[in-house]
C-alpha cells in the first residue's frame, strides 16, 4: 500500500512539475514538452530528488537518533530487553 502511495504521490509531482515547467518555457518563448518528454528532463529529476531527499533525511535521522538514544542509555528510554512494567507505564 506504502509502494502505491508513493507511486501516486510521484506521478502527482510530475504532472505539476510539468505544468510548472511549461509555464516556464512558454515564457521563454520556447515549446512546452510532453509528460513522457518531462520525464526525461533534468528539471523533473531535480525537483524529486529535493523533494525526497528531505523526506529520506528526516526519516533516516528519526531511525538513526531513536537507535542511538536506546542503546546508549539515554533516560528518556529503558534498557533493552527490560519489561514495560520497569518503566512505570502500564497498558
Amino acid at each position: 500500500m506504502m509502494g502505491l502511495i508513493f507511486l501516486l504521490s510521484w506521478l502527482g509531482q510530475s504532472i505539476a512539475g510539468r505544468a510548472a515547467f511549461n509555464e516556464e518555457q512558454l515564457g521563454n518563448l520556447e515549446d512546452p514538452v510532453s509528460w513522457p518528454r518531462y520525464l526525461t528532463e533534468p528539471d523533473f529529476w531535480n525537483r524529486t530528488l529535493q523533494n525526497w531527499q528531505s523526506e529520506l533525511l528526516a526519516v533516516a535521522s528519526m531511525a538513526i537518533l531513536a537507535i542511538y538514544l536506546r542503546q546508549r542509555g539515554s533516560s528518556q528510554s529503558k534498557p533493552v530487553g527490560s519489561p514495560h512494567t520497569a518503566t512505570g507505564v502500564e497498558g
